[in-house]
């Protein structure tokens, strides 16, 4: 299960459902909470934090928080195409590798880093 934090556009979460991902989008249930609040609705049941926002790695890196799971996306606006099927071809192929890491995604490069 995927929880698209408030700032993942809806062509990215409609591109997940149509694929059959499981997706709870914090900007349609739960919009203006607090980073902490996306962490602690996260962890019951598990699900990957996807966001644009920096802010997740420094409460991985910076405050130590180690229960999560996080995908964090870099990319120009108009690489938007191309950033979907690259999370998609990821999560296809290496979705349980995700959990309990904090992973970079570029359409050029990714990152995946166990915590």
């Amino acid at each position: 299960m995927i929880l698209a934090d408030e700032n993942i556009g809806q062509s990215l979460i409609e591109a997940l459902r149509s694929a059959g991902y499981a997706v709870n989008s914090i900007y349609e249930t739960a919009r203006g909470i607090s980073d902490d609040a996306v962490i602690i609705r996260s962890r019951n049941p598990p699900q990957l934090i996807l966001t644009e926002d920096k802010d997740f790695g420094e409460w991985v890196f910076a405050h130590g928080i180690r229960d999560i799971s996080v995908v964090f996306l870099r990319y120009d606006f108009r690489d938007t195409d191309l950033l979907i099927a690259t999370l998609l071809e990821l999560l296809r192929t290496r979705q349980p590798d995700l959990f309990g890491a904090f992973t970079t995604v570029g359409v050029q490069k990714i990152r995946i880093r166990r915590l």
